[in-house]
């Protein structure tokens, strides 16, 4: 088995990884006591849940906190732990805390799930990760249960905010307030918004970034491109996010409604105010924002920001023949054909996967069959509400399209494909282009 092991690329390693720890949790959750009495719940939709909590994404066939016992809730928070940390860091982390040394083959499985640059400092990388997931969720949890206990008593105020700590800094929009009822009730609230927000940010941004924040002391002259394009697009995203949502819903929801929706569109999937509402252009807007996701080695999906910035910056240099720069740094040469490969492959499993379920369901719109395909694929999580209504067919669907978008379409394409190169080179031919 271990021979098996060490022949596979890092991509299968990591891509089984994540498939058998989905299993393990679907398992998990259909124990009788991991859920309510009186309470029927088939494999498909354990398997479903499990895959949405692993995969960070929040879409729920059925409600976590009228569905599942406190141990069943406790499983489903673990199980988003791990999806967001991954399971390449959570293995990593176990061998460091057995004190046994990382070889070279685990290196570079933490290179390829984090997107380092090398595997040089990993395991000071990962300890580091360790650390700032703690910090942040119990800071996050903290500040969450000051709003909490005023609503439910203690033991039920300290479960709450813990589950919604772990749920907001991995980007996955699960809550155990029942009823389906995500953070609606709570729309008004400025202080557990800003709380969720702050979490939704830093989760989505990646631990490479708050690593070289915090080295580099929050002085944005002194970070690296990288981070610099990863908090210039977020912030712009946000912005741009909160002036159309406010624009194309006017008074159907309120200036904190519209940046929470900005913040939490791009890969958490919490919800104030119900999209089932939305008009078409603002289901439009959030689809979008849906797409690009988060950044690269963070807990969010989504093609991700940069990506979105390179496919940008390329489409205008070709426009204005001008080289590709940002920051007094030059883009890579290859990085434009990576990310318009990304991109294309996101677009047709989106597409591909819709067409499927709109084959399956022809009584849904095809606006909210697209909703959820895309929500599902950048492991988001908001829905108009038909998740619960799917067929298994297209609950499968749908199980694949946040493995997917988990793993990235790169990532899924690059564990067929192995390459030596080509040995013969053929002269270039004229193709018409436009």
């Amino acid at each position: 088995m271990s021979e098996f092991i060490k022949r596979q690329s890092p991509a299968r390693i990591i891509a089984f990884g994540f498939a058998f720890v989905i299993l393990l949790g679907s398992l998990l959750l259909v124990l009788p006591c991991s859920v309510k009495d009186g309470v029927n719940l088939s494999y498909v939709d354990a398997l479903y849940t499990s895959t949405s909590a692993v995969c960070v994404t929040g879409l729920v066939t059925v409600d976590i906190a009228d569905t599942f016992t406190p141990l069943g809730q406790f499983f489903v928070a673990m199980l988003i732990q791990i999806g967001g940390l991954g399971v390449a860091s959570i293995g990593a982390g176990l061998i460091l805390l057995v004190r046994r040394k990382m070889d070279l083959k685990g290196r570079n499985l933490i290179k390829e799930a984090m997107n380092l640059d090398s595997g040089k400092g990993v395991v000071r990388f990962i300890r580091d990760v360790f650390v700032a997931t703690l910090a942040f969720e119990l800071a996050g949890a903290a500040l969450s249960f000051t709003v909490f206990i005023r609503d439910y008593p203690f033991p039920k105020a300290l479960g709450l905010s813990l589950f919604h700590s772990v749920a907001t800094f991995n980007n996955s929009g699960f809550d155990i307030f029942g009823n389906m009822q995500s953070l609606s009730a709570y729309k008004d609230n400025v202080m557990l918004n800003i709380v969720t927000m702050f979490l939704i940010f830093f989760g989505g941004i990646g631990f490479l970034v708050i690593k070289e924040l915090w080295s580099k002391k929050f002085n944005f002259k002194k970070l690296s491109m990288h981070a610099k394009v990863v908090l210039s697009v977020s912030g712009v995203l946000i912005v741009l996010g909160t002036l159309l949502i406010k624009l194309t819903e006017g008074n159907n929801i309120t200036w904190l409604g519209a940046i929470f929706t900005s913040f939490s569109s791009r890969t958490a999937g919490f919800a104030t105010f119900s999209l089932d509402g939305f008009s078409k252009a603002g289901l439009l807007v959030v689809m979008i924002f849906m797409f690009i996701g988060a950044s690269p080695g963070s807990t969010g999906g989504g093609i991700k920001t940069t990506t979105f910035f390179v496919i940008f910056k390329g489409i205008f240099s070709a426009a204005t023949n001008k080289n590709e720069k940002a920051f007094r740094y030059a883009i890579p040469k290859d990085a434009f054909k990576k990310a318009a490969v990304i991109a294309f492959l996101a677009l047709s499993a989106i597409l591909g996967s819709s067409l499927l379920i709109s084959i399956f369901e022809p009584g849904m719109s095809l606006t909210s069959i697209l909703f959820e395909m895309t929500s599902a694929f950048a492991t988001v999580g908001l829905s108009t509400g038909i998740t619960p209504l799917l067929s298994t067919g297209s609950k499968i669907v749908s199980i694949f399209m946040m493995y997917m978008g988990r793993l990235g379409p790169l990532t899924i394409a690059s564990m067929w494909y192995f390459s030596r190169g080509e040995s013969i080179r053929f002269p270039e031919g004229n193709i018409a282009i436009g």
